[in-house]
């Protein structure tokens, strides 16, 4: 059985203001991994993204099947006044937000750099998504991101 995958990318350095939580938003070109197109600016809503930098819904990526999947992440921010930063995986999260797998990290010395992993379930009309959020006294940039979702069908 074949496993799909989406692997995103995203060195652009995005600036994250502090407080609630933040889509992190990919760009369409130059992705790493979408042979089965599950991020693409026309979405499978129907919906279509203009700019991905300004838009959160560059950050969903639609399953291309219901099956058992392990979400993936990477998380760069550079060096500041963190007392926390916290990171979650979200399914719908411009919709009916179901957050899973939420970090709370207190900061490390220099540049924040942090992976995760989660497992769960997905389906093709529930987008998935990493969403950060910091509590520095003013925005942040976060410099390198990386969102990967592998699917099992069942």
């Amino acid at each position: 059985m074949t496993v799909l995958v989406c692997s995103l990318k995203v060195d652009i350095p995005q600036t994250i203001t502090a407080g609630g939580y933040h889509v992190v938003r990919f760009p369409y070109a130059d992705q790493s991994y979408d042979e089965w197109a599950m991020h693409t600016a026309v979405q499978r809503d129907g919906r279509a993204v203009t700019s991905w930098s300004t838009d959160d819904r560059s950050g969903l990526i639609w399953p291309d099947t219901t099956g058992w999947a392990t979400l993936t992440a990477l998380i760069q921010w550079e060096p500041g006044d963190y007392r926390e930063l916290r990171d979650r995986f979200v399914r719908d999260p411009l919709g009916a937000y179901d957050s899973t797998a939420t970090d709370h990290r207190p900061p490390s010395p220099g540049m924040q750099c942090f992976t995760k992993q989660h497992q769960m379930f997905v389906s093709p009309d529930v987008p998935v998504s990493l969403l950060v959020a910091h509590d520095a006294s003013g925005p942040r940039r976060l410099t390198l991101a990386e969102f990967k979702l592998a699917i099992h069908p069942t």
